[in-house]
């Protein structure tokens, strides 16, 4: 027992010990930081956030951001919890509680629904991030919440139009979608009777829609605010348009391929799709390509789904191909291409109504081919255009592509320049265009004789006329 003691106090003893104890703890706490917040680290894990551990945020108030430094600033509506977190069953601490969970750590942020939910969960991670600017949680500051709306340079209308889409379209019929409308409509009759709304008309407002169905009665009533969308697949030019909104990422739901070293000899597959082929709308080129495909050498072009082990068979495949086919389907954009991306497999674009995200910023001729529909459906065009890209060429995307794949990721904490970063600057660039909007609006305002008093709440507005 003496002998043992008295080792253990030797000096390399000692050393071993310590270094054992740091192995440990930092090997725990790369877990812990992969795990992140409870929501965003099954989001990229496992895409089912209802299941697992998670990690924890700093603990206690950080530093709030500083409005006076952020590139945006932003005024959110405190709109009851049923307009957002209260769609993931969230309720507010006590009784009367704040309108807000408390996002500082893991245990305060709600949880988001996993699988395809995810490739639409875009104002989720907006809201929490503009939550973590005020309570002083960890993000790059890059747009800051503020409490007046005159200090602000937009004003988010905090609505999980996605979310309510998806969690009631499917109530059985005939009750089908009713509670996602009568939300659409008590969200019209709230800012109807916001002083904030009427000083522009909603001109200065950010509206979340990104899924193509949500927000599906209340946008034509919209019109003037600034749309986040994944397309305008599904809106007439004279709601949204480039001019005055904004393109934003889908969230990709297949993992990313971290320390991707499988080049251009380790990619056995020159062209690969897996998915939905025969579509409705401009998606009618997916059965043209399918006919055109599907016996060429070195090409994947099969039907496919997220169901049982789909997600998994297309990360395998999309890491095992060369080139990944984005075409259009029922709208002109859709998630494969951010899967595609984060595989690391260049992206074949094939959709002449698409929109891409943060294109005035990125070109993505240098990580991507974009072909027109009328060439990809002409016989023996598509493949030689790809098998005339030489193994140089398609390196040179794919290395562009590892460096581009922090754009398009959703995360809490948000990191800079990932897909919420992003957004944020592509709507500080909106905000002389927005503000040239309002003054050319307020011209003759001194002249107007009818107008609207902003001091009652309940004063009648355009947009209250348009809600009833």
């Amino acid at each position: 027992m003496a002998a043992a003691a008295t080792s253990c106090r030797s000096p390399l003893a000692w050393l071993f010990a310590l270094a054992a104890a740091l192995f440990f703890a930092s090997w725990y706490l790369l877990l812990d930081s992969a795990a992140g917040p409870a929501a965003a680290a099954r989001a990229y894990h496992g895409l089912g956030l209802g299941s697992g551990g998670g990690g924890r945020l700093p603990a206690g108030p950080g530093t709030k951001c500083d409005p006076a430094r952020a590139l945006l600033r932003v005024f959110m509506y405190d709109m009851p919890p049923e307009f957002h977190f209260g769609l993931l069953d969230w309720k507010p601490p006590g009784f009367g509680g704040g309108v807000w969970p408390d996002v500082r750590h893991a245990a305060g942020v709600p949880e988001y629904p996993g699988g395809l939910n995810l490739q639409h969960s875009i104002e989720y991670w907006l809201t929490l991030d503009l939550l973590a600017s005020e309570q002083g949680a960890p993000t790059p500051c890059a747009a800051v919440r503020v409490p007046r709306a005159a200090d602000a340079d937009v004003l988010l209308v905090p609505f999980f139009a996605s979310l309510s889409f998806n969690r009631h379209s499917r109530v059985v019929p005939p009750a089908r979608g009713s509670e996602d409308r009568a939300l659409q409509r008590r969200l019209l009759e709230y800012l109807a009777s916001r002083p904030e709304w009427r000083r522009a008309g909603g001109r200065d407002h950010v509206v979340l829609a990104h899924h193509p169905n949500g927000m599906l009665d209340a946008r034509y009533r919209l019109w003037p605010c600034v749309f986040v969308l994944c397309d305008f697949g599904r809106y007439p030019p004279s709601v949204a348009n480039l001019d005055k909104d904004v393109i934003a990422p889908y969230r990709h739901v297949v993992a990313n391929f971290a320390n991707d070293t499988a080049g251009y000899g380790d990619r056995p597959t020159l062209l690969y799709f897996q998915g939905a082929i025969y579509r409705k709308d401009g998606g009618s080129i997916r059965q043209e390509l399918y006919y055109l495909l599907k016996d060429e050498k070195d090409v994947h072009f099969s039907f496919g789904s997220v169901a049982g082990n789909g997600i998994e068979q297309a990360t395998q495949g999309m890491r095992a191909s060369k080139f990944c086919l984005n075409i259009a389907g029922d709208t002109p954009s859709s998630n494969r291409l951010f899967d595609s991306i984060v595989s690391h497999c260049v992206p074949v674009i094939i959709s002449d109504e698409i929109e891409l995200p943060f294109e005035d910023i990125l070109d993505y001729s240098k990580f991507s081919v974009i072909v027109r529909g009328a060439d990809a459906v002409k016989k023996g065009f598509l493949m030689n255009l790809i098998r005339g890209i030489s193994r140089e060429e398609w390196t040179l995307m794919w290395n562009r592509l590892k460096e581009v794949e922090k754009h398009f990721e959703y995360q809490y904490p948000s990191q800079p320049d990932d897909a919420v970063q992003m957004i944020w600057k592509t709507i500080a660039r909106k905000v002389p265009s927005i503000r040239l909007k309002i003054n050319r609006l307020r011209r003759f305002s001194r002249f107007e004789t009818n107008k609207t008093d902003e001091s009652s709440p309940h004063s009648s507005s355009w947009l209250q006329n348009q809600a009833s």
